[in-house]
């Protein structure tokens, strides 16, 4: 019997192709580490480097049978990494922009002919769909948009890691597009 860990990379890869799960462990345990220093060093976030290493590893397994490894596997993943993290900053700026923009949009209210009533209409709005989400939810949205926190100091105060708070805002800004889309098209 032979041993996995003195194989090279071209004979783990083709392993892995078979769908040996045996040569999957020894690619994830060869490469983690190297690849998440890799990640952390582009993203300065630990959860983060975490979540990209995470995803590439499992993609890898899933998409197995089709993976095209056309020079070494280092290389491959190397480069597999680097696009997560690009992946990862574009949509962060896409985020940030859109978090600007409707917190711009709450605070100035939009601009009609009946300014006056529509802001009130719409803040009542706003406020019936953060009313609507759930309780953890809601808390960690007000803490960040009312209260004006980070997200590292409601983490701190809800006992929360700031990746938790992060998902939660998005979450709760998800949710706030969609029933606030619906609800403008059918109050105005």
């Amino acid at each position: 019997m032979f041993s996995y860990g003195t194989l090279s990379d071209v004979e783990l890869t083709e392993l892995l192709k078979s769908g040996d799960a045996a040569a999957y462990t020894i690619i994830y345990n060869r490469y983690f580490d190297v690849l998440y220093i890799h990640a952390y060093r582009k993203l300065n976030h630990k959860e983060e480097a975490q979540d990209v290493i995470h995803e590439l590893f499992t993609q890898l397994w899933t998409k197995r049978d089709i993976i095209e490894i056309k020079t070494s596997l280092a290389s491959y993943l190397y480069s597999a990494v680097r696009n997560k993290v690009l992946d990862l900053i574009s949509h962060q700026q896409v985020e940030s922009k859109y978090m600007s923009s409707l917190q711009n949009y709450m605070t100035q209210g939009f601009c009609i002919t009946d300014h006056g009533i529509r802001e009130k209409q719409l803040a009542a709005l706003i406020e019936r769909g953060i009313a609507d989400l759930p309780p953890k939810m809601k808390e960690v949205f007000e803490l960040s948009r009312k209260h004006k926190l980070t997200h590292k100091e409601i983490a701190e105060k809800l006992n929360l890691s700031e990746q938790t708070v992060k998902k939660q805002v998005n979450n709760a800004l998800k949710i706030l597009r969609v029933k606030l889309g619906t609800m403008l098209f059918l109050s105005f």
